[in-house]
């Protein structure tokens, strides 16, 4: 009894398109995959989950279709062994364009993860794990990488305008109280700690900054820890972890010396985007997500072009 070989499969992909036109993107998106990061300190890389989309352009109007499979490989093996930066994302986006075999000229790729950093609390000496959503979007064509990085910081901003209005009750209600006396220092004191030194409180809300850079090529890794301690150092309220009650209470003092209108909070952003050599341009969104009111207050403001 003889054995036959297998018969070749067949690869339709490759038959000649009915509407035949060339195509911007085809590819994938959403793909599971583990990307290697890495990690604040100089230690060793770690594999976070990510979500990952992957497109080449089908330039050749004929062709039916791209070969799909071979962008998928490619990354699986690519992002687990590397950390992206302009260096390794040129390689990976270069061998899914070597991939179609002529059928395409430039490939684009978008990964989305959660950077967690460690994040020492303010007073105590405890501290926690904070998660960053981060996306990086990298395309190369005709020899060209761009890559845009982007983040979002939370943070709690007080209501500048609230705060004045509370102080003007405070201030009202200790005329009110002491009106017929002159208070010692201790009086005042006593009187500042009681439930009736307080009429009126500011509101504040938490926020978020979300910040898109276009990063300069001559500079080879992604800069996240240090874009999120800036952009939180230029906020100064950032979102905390562990919080004791000392903790809070330095929570509160970092509000009260740092009053933001969405505006204030968008000209702190652009003043520190501004100042990294590593940012070629950026595109920054602050949202107040207001307890006073039922819609959000919304700055936005980019590099000048």
């Amino acid at each position: 009894m003889t054995t036959s070989s297998p018969s070749p499969l067949p690869d339709v992909a490759g038959e000649a398109a009915r509407s035949a036109r060339p195509l911007d993107w085809v590819g994938m998106a959403g793909i599971a995959l583990p990307v290697r990061i890495d990690t604040a300190g100089g230690g060793a890389p770690l594999l976070a989950p990510a979500s990952v989309d992957v497109s080449v352009d089908l330039r050749d109007a004929s062709a039916r279709g791209i070969h799909m499979s071979r962008l998928y490989l490619r990354l699986q093996e690519a992002l687990a062994s590397e950390p992206p930066g302009h260096a390794a994302l040129r390689r990976v986006l270069q061998d899914c364009i070597d991939s179609q075999r002529g059928l395409s000229g430039r490939a684009r790729i978008a990964l989305r993860y959660g950077h967690m950093l460690w994040r020492k609390a303010l007073s105590s000496g405890h501290g926690g794990w904070k998660t960053y959503p981060v996306e990086i979007v990298a395309e190369l064509g005709e020899g060209k990488l761009e890559l845009d990085l982007t983040l979002s910081v939370e943070y709690s901003s007080t209501c500048p305008a609230s705060a004045a209005l509370s102080r003007q009750l405070n201030a009202e209600r200790f005329a009110a109280d002491f009106a017929a006396a002159t208070p010692s220092v201790e009086a005042v004191r006593e009187w500042l700690a009681s439930p009736r030194g307080l009429a009126a409180t500011p509101h504040a809300q938490r926020s978020r900054a979300d910040v898109t850079v276009r990063l300069r090529p001559a500079f080879d890794g992604l800069p996240v820890a240090d874009l999120v301690d800036a952009l939180e150092e230029a906020l100064g309220t950032p979102v905390q972890t562990a919080v004791k009650r000392e903790d809070e209470q330095a929570f509160a003092a970092l509000n009260a010396a740092n009053l933001m209108f969405c505006e204030d909070a968008a000209r702190r952003v652009a003043a520190a985007l501004s100042s990294d050599p590593r940012i070629e341009r950026f595109d920054a969104t602050v949202s107040h997500f207001e307890s006073l009111h039922a819609h959000d207050a919304v700055a936005r403001v980019r590099s000048p072009a």
